[in-house]
């Protein structure tokens, strides 16, 4: 791929940009209420609601996080108090990027644009992206797509407002189930997957494979 060009870069942004601390925060309100294995399998739970809760029609984000985090509390015998899930969904805007973001990107910046699809809500991505240290073309959001991200609609929504196809962009994500496998069904063949430990490889989706953003210049003969 390291001849490949692309008019534009895309990014997920949350988890392969900005460090996503969904767990950490489940940890900072419940870990006095359960053990250590218990927690993990809270968090796992709570992960995968939040999955479930953005497949069907759009909703706003904080309902994404107040519902999977109800329905986490009940499989996992936890009381749920809705200021619970308002301080989880507040703590997103101040989320920062990796450590290995600002420099690569900055890097890459210079000679193609980025470009950010985010399941996010457009009163709180611009505060995280001011933080990744470089300038990006377009950012957009589960609420313009009017969509979350695996469906197609997200993806539909970016082509379209950039005003190309699939073959014209690489697209960037340490996640399979939200971006990954939804690029390949959509014939985007250049993919780069930000292995940060989040989901096992799978090469049946086709991608070049980096540990950190450090990595992604070379990608592009950078």
């Amino acid at each position: 791929m390291a001849s490949f060009r692309p008019k534009y870069i895309t990014f997920d942004c949350y988890g392969t940009l900005t460090n996503f601390q969904m767990a950490e925060a489940a940890r900072d309100l419940y870990s006095e209420q359960l053990d250590e294995p218990r927690m993990q399998e809270f968090i796992r739970n709570f992960a995968a609601y939040r999955l479930d809760e953005i497949l069907g029609d759009w909703k706003p984000y904080a309902e994404v996080v107040h519902n999977s985090l109800e329905r986490t509390c009940k499989r996992n015998g936890i009381k749920f108090r809705d200021e619970a899930a308002r301080v989880v969904y507040e703590r997103v805007p101040n989320w920062g990027p990796h450590a290995d973001v600002p420099a690569g990107l900055a890097k890459v910046a210079k000679e193609i644009p980025l470009v950010i699809l985010s399941n996010a809500m457009n009163s709180q991505i611009m505060s995280n992206v001011e933080k990744l240290g470089a300038p990006f073309h377009a950012v957009y959001t589960a609420e313009q797509a009017q969509a979350y991200k695996p469906r197609f609609k997200a993806f539909e929504y970016m082509l379209d407002m950039l005003g190309c196809g699939p073959e014209d962009i690489l697209h960037c994500s340490s996640s399979f189930r939200y971006d990954l496998m939804s690029a390949h069904d959509l014939g985007i063949k250049n993919k780069v997957w930000v292995n940060r430990g989040h989901e096992p490889a799978n090469p049946y989706y086709g991608y070049t494979e980096i540990k950190d953003i450090s990595g992604l210049p070379g990608v592009v003969g950078l």
